[in-house]
Parts: structure tokens; sequence; C-alpha cells
């Protein structure tokens, strides 16, 4: 059986927002019954995702993120979009320690955690249009625990 589901959220880009659409993105999750670490991985990359469309995409001004998510069986897709002014140099921001902002003591390090986090990354981008970033995550089978419960002990 194919287990699909598709979810689709817009919201401001204000900085407390990013922590909704990281718990968003963990509740939407939870049906393929992920590990903690796994849960873990995906709130911490959508948060990079969403705060990189806050500073860097919109910075002093209010703007729309799209966050879209879909399962397809046992991989979690997630797209982060916003149509702020756009990464002029993709492959510049995705070093580890690069940043735009280094006024605002930001780490550089978002992309690079979001790579290591998740399974895929892909980053789209047009200046002046905005920037899309795709990630995906395979939740791995959980294993049933073989040990006899005391319940079951008992009953002999």
């Amino acid at each position: 059986m194919i287990n699909e589901n598709e979810m689709k959220l817009e919201f401001l880009s204000k900085s407390n927002n990013e922590a909704f659409a990281r718990i968003t993105v963990a509740a939407f999750v939870a049906s393929l019954d992920p590990t903690i670490e796994e849960i873990s991985d995906i709130k911490t990359a959508v948060s990079e995702a969403v705060t990189n469309a806050i500073v860097h995409g919109y910075e002093d001004k209010l703007g729309l993120i799209n966050l879209r998510c879909k399962i397809q069986d046992r991989k979690i897709l997630i797209e982060i979009s916003d149509n702020g002014k756009g990464i002029e140099n993709i492959e510049m921001a995705k070093q580890p320690l690069y940043t735009s902002k280094p006024n605002l003591e930001r780490s550089g390090m978002g992309f690079t955690i979001m790579e290591s986090f998740m399974d895929e990354l892909k980053v789209e981008s047009v200046l002046g249009l905005g920037t899309k970033v795709t990630m995906s995550k395979v939740i791995k089978e959980t294993q049933k625990n073989d040990e006899v419960t005391l319940e079951e002990a008992l009953r002999g």
C-alpha cells in the first residue's frame, strides 16, 4: 500500500513563525513513526530553511513563506519557498561559514546543516523573484522489539 499525504501552509516571514513551521512539519511526519533523532533532524532543517527565508529572503520586509510537505511511502519531501530577493550565487551560499550578513552574527551554516540532516537538498533561486529549498528524508521502518513483555511472560 502506498502511503501518500500532502500539506500546504503559508505564513508571514516573522521570526516567531519559524517555530510554528518546525512543529507543524514534525506533527505531519509523525504518521510515519519516526525516531526522535529523525524528527529532530527534520525540525532543524526546516528551522534553517525558514530562518534563511526570513533573514536573507525578505530582510527587513514582511513577505509570505510557503511550506509544502508530501509523504510518499516512507519519504518526506519538504519545500520551503519565498518571493524574496533571491540568492546571487547558490554555490557560494552553500559553502560552510559563508554568510552575507556577518554584521548579524550569522554562522553561515544553514545550508550545510540542511544537507547533513536530510538525505537530499536542492536550492533554486532567481534574483528578485525568490528562493525555493527542497529537501527530503527517508524515515526508516522501526523494528518491532522481539523481547517478551512482562504481560506475555506472566501468561506463560
